[in-house]
């Protein structure tokens, strides 16, 4: 063979090898950790967050990025579709900005202590949140794997936030529907016009559609009591009829139920005997109460499930906060991230 013949030939062998490595190597790189111009990374930006770790009784002061990636990692499972974790991800930063730009911190007040010092907690009494320690020994050798796919969802999403009318929304979520989500009132006290029930067809594929729970009546009776003051009388001939549904709300779950002489909400109902959903049937038999829910969770706002589910049929997912929060829309908020920066 020619020399020069040769000579094109091992180069472009070499090209033909070289490219794909460079590739890989950029396929590689993380967008949240790789530093930028100015030597940070992604995930250092934005402003100080200060989360009150509730088993260490300490505070961890985190770049916003960096938390919405711990808040993330906790909330939503690491292999969900990768446009439900952006979602997520768009969630969870509405929540801190909105709590950040609102300035009220008086239930970290009444904690007392180190508490105090703090935005938020790290426990679902805000946000859960898992810094990187945690993450590690929680995911073990899927740290990698896991971590760049929660990295991403975040920096896609950097700086988004849900507004209604301008301000942020208050984000709600939850994990698995009964195939419908509520209207915010027939859960909360309050109304808002962007949480309205919507149809969640998928959620039926979630492992946590379904569930059930047995109590004896004595049992099922003194829950009640003990969780919201109110005594019950039942007839000494247990049967179905002592429980009888008054109202369903809009998205089918139970509003009103009498139970014995007195009635409760479906909500009082669910956090007494630790249910998992307020959308739920029962069958007593003899002294025994059992209880089968449909969905988990609260119903209003996002459902987790069903992001997932929406992601697997190709929603983005711009598509899927649209799709669980009416009438918003999603924007930066450089103007009040600008000024909570000033104060912190």
């Amino acid at each position: 063979m020619h020399k020069g013949m040769l000579l094109l030939t091992v180069l472009l062998i070499g090209v033909m090898i070289a490219i794909p490595a460079i590739l890989v190597r950029f396929d590689d790189e993380d967008p949240l950790t790789k530093n930028n111009a100015s030597g940070q990374t992604a995930l250092d930006s934005g402003p100080t967050i200060k989360v009150y770790l509730t088993e260490e009784k300490q505070v961890e002061k985190v770049p916003l990025e960096r938390y919405i990636r711990g808040v993330v990692a906790a909330e939503m499972p690491a292999d969900f579709h990768l446009e439900a974790l952006k979602a997520q991800a768009m969630v969870a930063r509405t929540y801190i900005v909105d709590r950040l730009a609102k300035g009220n911190f008086d239930d970290m007040q009444e904690m007392g202590g180190k508490a105090a010092e703090a935005h938020v907690t790290d426990s679902v009494n805000h946000q859960v949140y898992r810094n990187d320690e945690a993450l590690k020994a929680e995911w073990g050798d899927k740290y990698d794997t896991y971590v760049k796919r929660i990295n991403q969802a975040v920096a896609e999403t950097k700086g988004q936030v849900i507004l209604y009318e301008g301000e942020p929304i208050y984000a709600a979520f939850f994990s698995t529907s009964n195939g419908q989500t509520e209207n915010s009132e027939d859960y909360f006290s309050s109304s808002y016009p962007y949480l309205r029930s919507v149809p969640s067809p998928w959620d039926q594929a979630s492992p946590k559609f379904n569930d059930q729970k047995s109590y004896s009546v004595q049992e099922f009776v003194q829950h009640l009591t003990q969780s919201t003051g109110k005594e019950v009388a039942v007839s000494a001939s247990v049967g179905n009829g002592w429980l009888k549904v008054i109202e369903q709300t809009e998205g089918g779950r139970i509003a009103k139920i009498q139970v014995g002489d007195q009635v409760f909400t479906g909500r009082q109902v669910r956090e007494a005997l630790d249910l998992s959903s307020s959308d739920f049937k029962w069958k007593v038999e003899g002294d025994t109460i059992t209880l089968t829910t449909e969905g988990y969770g609260h119903g209003v706002g996002m459902s987790q499930w069903g992001a997932n589910l929406m992601g697997k049929k190709g929603k983005r997912a711009e598509e899927i906060i649209h799709y669980y929060y009416q009438g918003v829309t999603i924007a930066g908020m450089e103007k009040t991230l600008a000024q909570i920066e000033d104060d912190n």
